[in-house]
């Protein structure tokens, strides 16, 4: 249990130290974003975490659309709000993180415009359901809402710099590897 505390604690700083120097290469100097990109990536870095919404049946559910359209049913009970702020926060999360790391392939199937958009409107939900439950994030929340196409673009520039995939590679695939090898790598160093 703690290798694996370590070995994402060091995932966090390599996807933070890689979110930072992206981020001041095109000009983004807010070191709160910056971490919060680098937990999302940290995040999603595994694929449980990345398709943490399942169907009724049990299917991992990887359209926004579905994912939308499965969860409003199980969001009726008494804790509408918090579950409305969790299925929101991952949303915004989950396009940020699809529409810049993985760019080409949102854009190959004709959602970046839907995924740019529900992000946007994902994470202002998240700030005004902050501001009503008096979270002190909400401000967090809504800088990542205003400037979300922003921010998916310096994932995807960071992608392009530092995680392009080989020729012909799965994108997925070549950026999981990636991250595992790098893990590996640093962690055999130590």
């Amino acid at each position: 249990m703690a290798e694996k505390k370590i070995a994402t604690d060091r995932l966090h700083n390599f996807f933070h130290e890689m979110t930072r120097q992206s981020f001041w290469q095109l000009g983004i100097n807010d070191a709160t974003v910056a971490r919060y990109v680098a937990d999302v990536l940290t995040d999603f870095a595994g694929a449980n975490n990345l398709y943490r919404v399942h169907s009724a049946a049990g299917r991992k559910l990887d359209s926004v659309v579905e994912i939308l359209s499965e969860t409003r049913e199980e969001n009726a009970g008494e804790n509408r709000v918090l579950q409305e702020r969790e299925l929101r926060k991952y949303l915004g999360d989950y396009t940020l993180f699809m529409s810049g790391i993985f760019r080409s392939h949102v854009e190959k199937n004709g959602f970046l415009d839907y995924y740019l958009q529900e992000g946007q409107r994902s994470y202002w939900t998240v700030s005004e359901l902050d501001l009503s439950l008096y979270r002190t994030g909400f401000i967090l929340f809504q800088e990542l809402s205003k400037k979300f196409e922003y921010y998916s673009g310096a994932l995807d520039y960071m992608r392009k710099a530092y995680f392009a995939p080989e020729p012909g590679e799965d994108p997925f695939a070549g950026w999981l590897k990636q991250v595992e090898g790098w893990m590996t790598t640093n962690l055999t160093e130590n």
